[in-house]
């Protein structure tokens, strides 16, 4: 990990419904290029919304967010660039059902990076060996289990060269025996040096793999810290009564 800013979130807020909900309330952040950022919360803590905001899925209502010295909420800027730069793995695959696992994986980088065909396919069929897939390049997303759906998603984002990847709750929507094939993958990417920030309820991957845990709730950041500062020492009783509960 360097000391390298790579994305710098500064005062966030988001409301909803003119105003009435308040997702996020001053939220401050400094991803480091090569780090694993881990964001742990209560359901409503604003932990996605935090993620979405990244990427201006969420567009803030205020604050700033500064990705490699530009800062993207600026609304000359053309976000779509930047986006290219950040991949995105959600709950749910989102993945197109009517291509085969290789024609989602090389639709994007033909169309927006303008790799050709055989250059795009060659990139895909790599990605896939790693998450040991390639066998089901022909297949179609009706044909995969919750696990290889979620790991061809996490592929395709790879696809794109992103300098950052993001994921929100990846693994929520799989059944138990399938989150170990999932979480395997992004062990090996935080290896890789892969600049992540991840917001999940797996504890342990959390403990396991995260450089730094942010523990949020109600829209702010009550603590963070290593995961053992977290959840061996936490200081926040709210960020003991959460581990209290989950733990």
């Amino acid at each position: 990990m360097t000391t390298d800013v790579i994305i710098s979130v500064k005062d966030l807020e988001k409301h909803f419904n003119d105003g009435e909900l308040k997702a996020l309330r001053g939220v401050s952040a400094d991803i480091h290029k090569g780090e694993v950022v881990v964001v742990i919360g209560p359901s409503g803590s604003g932990k996605s919304t935090f993620l979405r905001c990244l990427n201006l899925l969420e567009m803030p209502t205020k604050g700033k967010i500064t990705f490699e010295g530009v800062d993207i909420t600026d609304p000359k800027v053309n976000i779509n660039v930047h986006r290219q730069k950040m991949g995105m793995v959600f709950q749910h695959f989102n993945l197109f059902p009517h291509m085969t696992v290789l024609r989602n994986m090389t639709l994007a980088p033909m169309k927006l990076l303008k790799k050709s065909k055989k250059d795009a396919e060659e990139k895909a069929m790599g990605l896939l060996k790693r998450v040991n897939l390639e066998t089901r390049a022909d297949a179609y997303p009706s044909q995969l289990s919750g696990g290889q759906k979620q790991r061809i998603a996490i592929v395709r984002a790879l696809c794109m060269e992103p300098e950052v990847m993001l994921f929100d709750e990846p693994t929520s929507a799989l059944d138990p025996e399938m989150v170990g094939e999932v979480l395997d993958v992004m062990k090996q990417l935080a290896k890789d040096g892969m600049t992540m920030v991840v917001v999940t309820h797996e504890m342990g991957f959390a403990r396991e793999v995260a450089d730094r845990v942010l523990f949020m709730d109600e829209g702010q950041i009550v603590e963070e810290g290593t995961p053992d500062e977290i959840f061996s020492h936490p200081q926040q009783q709210r960020t003991k009564d959460f581990l209290n509960k989950v733990l």
